[in-house]
């Protein structure tokens, strides 16, 4: 490593050999951020009605221990 990306820190010159930290970068782009949210959130919902059903079909409860 060069000398150069190295940091020195305060307490007893020691060196940091840790990356330096990524700059945070905006996006300003989002215009498929609701349709993608929406798809998501539609996907999850199957998921839990199929593990719903799944759970009735097997125990004959919908919600096993509760219900």
């Amino acid at each position: 490593m060069s000398s150069s990306s190295l940091i020195t820190t305060e307490d007893g010159g020691r060196q940091n050999m840790f990356a330096t930290e990524a700059r945070p970068q905006l996006v300003e782009n989002y215009t498929s951020y609701s349709i993608e949210a929406e798809k998501a959130n539609g996907r999850w919902a199957m998921i839990g009605f199929i593990a719903a059903i799944g759970a009735y079909a097997t125990t004959g409860q919908i919600i096993p221990g509760i219900f």
